[in-house]
Parts: structure tokens; sequence; C-alpha cells
């Protein structure tokens, strides 16, 4: 049955707009833990505009069940990653002006780059995703590389449902998803997902992790987080 990743980058993003020390994102991983979320996801990024590496490390001590730190295949935050050791890593594309990661991790071009970091971060016992666009040449070299996971980018899904090219981008994800599993990947996904377009694509099957944040967050501010985290939960599990 898939699970729910809570991405909590947001509650540390309205913290920072003030500078202060809330909302506190420790606080929102104990809460989304409860309400039944099964992992944890945070991105630190390079120029650290929201997670910081304070909360990384309180959050390697008080998460209850699984902590997924998003990275650039960085010297420096693969450093910080093996000194951490969170149970996962996925490595993905960074750029410092963009609002939110944009398009999956070019494994293709950056193959060298990035069998270099898998290695490093699995002799750390720290398990490897990617998050690729739902492309076959990405996934198969996303197994060449040693990966454990692809985590699909599920943008141009997300997307899909203002242009009317929602199935066309559905036989992708499905595609990609039977092509992961074949060949010994496992699969998460996240980009974009929302209450609405979740269960589409839940429907498919094969995917053990949906790393979820913006959508939820923003509910939560409605109807608070216990709540916005159940919700999610309940359309994954149905």
């Amino acid at each position: 049955m898939a699970k729910l990743g809570l991405n909590i980058d947001h509650i540390a993003t309205v913290r920072q707009a003030r500078g202060g020390m809330e909302p506190d994102p420790v606080a929102a991983a104990a809460i989304g833990e409860m309400a039944g979320a099964e992992g944890i996801t945070i991105h630190l990024r390079e120029d650290r505009r929201h997670i910081q590496d304070r909360d990384l490390e309180i959050l390697r001590k008080t998460v209850k069940t699984r902590l997924n730190l998003e990275m650039a295949a960085t010297q420096e935050m693969i450093r910080i990653a093996i000194a951490i050791k969170p149970e996962q890593v996925t490595l993905v594309p960074e750029k410092r002006q963009e609002l939110t990661t944009e398009g999956g991790l070019d494994v293709v071009v950056n193959a060298v780059m990035i069998t270099e970091a898998v290695k490093s971060l699995k002799d750390a016992g720290i398990v490897v995703s990617l998050f690729v666009d739902p492309n076959h040449e990405q996934v198969n070299t996303s197994k060449e590389v040693n990966a454990d996971y692809i985590e699909i980018h599920t943008g141009a899904y997300a997307e899909a449902f203002c242009t009317g090219k929602v199935q066309h981008e559905l036989e992708h994800i499905e595609a990609s998803i039977k092509l992961a599993r074949n060949i010994g990947l496992g699969v998460n996904a996240g980009h974009g997902l929302n209450y609405f377009n979740i269960q589409a694509i839940a429907a498919l099957g094969g995917i053990e992790e949906y790393n979820i944040g913006h959508s939820i967050i923003s509910r939560a501010m409605l109807v608070g987080l216990d709540r916005a985290v159940s919700d999610m939960v309940k359309l994954l599990k149905n």
C-alpha cells in the first residue's frame, strides 16, 4: 500500500519569512507522523532558503518513521548526508533562482558524477533515490548508476489538468513504473500532487511512496496539519 512522505519545507518557508522560531518544522514533522505520514521529506538547498542545517540535525534525532533528504549531488551535500545519515537521500537538480524544483535530474548527461555520489552515499549505508522525469532513458540509466529508487517527477502530469493531456502523461508514468520495477528499481513519486490529482496516479499502482508538501501545507493553513495529512493518507489508502 502506498505511503505518504510529508514534505515540510514550506513550514520552514513561513518561519524564514520573519526570521524567527515559528512555525517549527520539527513540531510539524511530529504532528504529521501522528496523523499518518510514514516518512518525512526535507530539501536542504545550497542557499538554505527554508530548511536549515539545524533543522536537519534535530529531525534526524526526532523523526520516528523515515527521514528522506532531498539534495543536490554536490560534495558539500554529500558530506552533510554522510554525517547525518538519513534513511534515504533523493538526489535532485537545483537552480538557485527557481521557486521549486523544475524538471527531473538528467542522469544520462551527469552519469559519471551521479555514479560517484550514489557510491559514496550507499557506502555510508544510505538508500539512494534519483528524482527523474518519466523517461525510459533516464530510468534505465538510474539503474546503471546503481540507484536503489527513482522518484518520478509528476510535474508534467499535474500541469496536464490545464492542457487536457492527463491521459498522455499517465501513460508515460505507468510505462516508467513498469520499466523501473522490471529492472529492480523501487518507485516513488512527487511534485505538484494534490487532493484532486492524486487519485488517478495512485490508481496505477506500483508506487511505494508519494512525497507531497505544498498542497498539504496549504490545506493545513485552513484545516490544521493533522487533518490535512490524514485526509491525504485516506486518499492514498483508498
